[in-house]
This record gives C-alpha cells, structure tokens and sequence, in this order.
C-alpha cells in the first residue's frame, strides 16, 4: 500500500539464550508484531557476509517477515542473553557489528517516502552511520504521510548519551519509555524529585508529543497523551522470559492505532499481546488469532 509501510529501523541480530540463538533486535521484533496484526511493515537493518547474515534472512523469511537488510563488511550482530530467575534478561551486545553500520541507499530512501509509522531506538544510534541514516531516513519522510515517529528509547548498558535521547526526543512524537529508563533520563536531564507520572507530563509537554507510553513491568503501563492518561494493570501470567515483550507492547499499540481505534482500545491491545509474548520462549512467537483480529 502507498503510504503505509510501518517501518523498525535498527539493530536486527541473534539473541543468544540459554536454550539457544534466537532472531531478535528492537526494531525487527517490532515490525514482526505489526505483521502479525495485518499491516505492511518493514525492518530496516544491516548484516554481515557471513553464516549468520544468511541465516537470518531465512529466519526472516520464514516468519514472513519483510526486510531491507544491506550486507556490508563487519559481522552480524550477536547479542548474549542470560535470563535472571523472575524471567529478566540481562545482555552483552557485541560491538563494532553489521547494524553500526546502515548506510542511506536510494532504496532506503523510497521506502521513507512510503512511511506512515517508524519506531526506532537509542540502541542502533551508537554509531554515527546508523545514527546519521536513521536521522535521515526520518528526514525523507513525507510531512504529509502524518507519520506516527515511534521513539523506543530501549537503553542497553552504555550505548547511549544526552545528545542522542534529545535530538530522538525532539524529532519523535510517540516516546515509548519505561520506569527504569524514566528514572535514568530524569537524572540525566535534572528534573526535580517528582513522581514518575508528573515526569512523563513534563516530558510530553516540553516535546510536544501526541503519546507517551510509560511500562512499569508488574506495576502495570500508562498511555498519556495530552490531558489525558490511560492505566491498566500487568495481567498475571506465567512467565518464560520477557525479552521482546516491550516491542510486542509497542507494535500491538500502533497497529491498533493505525487501524483506526482509540488509545484506550489500543492500549488493552498492546498490555493483552506483551502478556501472551511474556509467557512464550524468545522475541517473536506466534500471536494467536484472538489478539491480532
């Protein structure tokens, strides 16, 4: 469809588990999840020559997952996942990898021009060629396409600083964030000792944003958007690991918004699907037919 591709720009890789390698990064376990609930998306990333490039374009494909992944010459991303007792992933991502390096193509910016909705991180912006494709991929939107620009903040170990999460904060107008992320960006930036609810108001007013997704794991989640606020608690499911629960959270959210339903119908959606991944090995499992309808 024109001017509807749903887009996950960034890091797309192999979560190396406990019980083995796994397709996974942000963004391709986003744009997987919008699939699932009939949209046309897309995950833009970059792979190595090698074994494991190939075999995630396999992965890829099996899971109907449409990709434009450049291969250039540095490895394709590994990331080592170990998951704490409570089901918490910890991580050790490998640096200097294939997704450092996305570089602009002419294809690349054709599919900008398609654009209806991006999500993207801080994670992929560690490099300044990931950053400044990222960046101008956005800038290769059109204004008239209305886009939905999905930041997920997602900061892992120290790939991130104060300059990256302002100019993503000032050029998304969705701020995907959780609580431990919030307290981390409230001392960053100096706000005062306030509840998390007043920093996330503070936050969408000072970027003018249309959303603002607030997850607080067991504590439940919270979409604000302006002069309003949605909560609803985490349903209580047996959990076999949360890694790609956040992204399932998000791509269930702006499907359902694209598809034309309201925040709070959205929101439910979104807190129904990251329960169900939660429960499931791995970032991309198979959503049943009662949540994606």
């Amino acid at each position: 469809m024109n001017n509807q591709l749903v887009i996950g720009i960034g890091e797309a890789l192999w979560d190396v588990l406990p019980e083995g390698k796994k397709i996974g990064g942000a963004p391709a376990n986003f744009a997987y999840h919008v699939k699932q609930f009939g949209l046309d998306s897309c995950a833009v990333s970059a792979i190595g020559d090698d074994a494991l490039g190939k075999e995630l374009i396999e992965n890829f494909k099996d899971k109907g997952v449409n990709f434009l992944l450049e291969t250039v010459p540095y490895p394709t991303g590994t990331v080592q996942v170990e998951i704490d007792q409570a089901g918490i992933p910890q991580y050790d991502i490998k640096e200097n990898v294939a997704w450092d390096n996305i570089v602009l193509t002419d294809e690349l910016k054709e599919l900008a021009k398609k654009t209806r909705a991006i999500c993207f991180g801080s994670l992929a912006q560690r490099n300044i060629i990931s950053r400044e494709t990222i960046n101008e991929f956005l800038d290769n939107i059109p204004a008239e396409n209305n886009p939905l620009i999905v930041f997920d903040i997602n900061l892992r170990q120290g790939f991130y600083n104060k300059d990256i999460l302002t100019n993503s904060m000032e050029r998304c107008n969705v701020l995907k964030i959780n609580d431990e992320e919030l307290v981390t960006i409230s001392r960053m930036f100096g706000y005062p000792g306030i509840d998390l609810m007043d920093k996330c108001w503070i936050l969408l007013g000072k970027y003018n944003l249309k959303m603002l997704i607030l997850t607080c794991g067991i504590n439940g989640s919270y979409v604000f958007t302006p002069g309003n606020v949605s909560f609803l608690p985490t349903p209580k499911v047996e959990v076999a690991d949360t890694v790609g629960a956040g992204d399932s959270f998000t791509a269930a959210f702006i499907a359902s918004i694209l598809k034309g339903a309201d925040v709070a119908t959205a929101h439910r959606k979104a807190v129904d699907t990251s329960a169900f991944v939660c429960t499931q090995q791995g970032a991309m499992p198979t959503l049943p037919e009662s949540l994606t309808k």
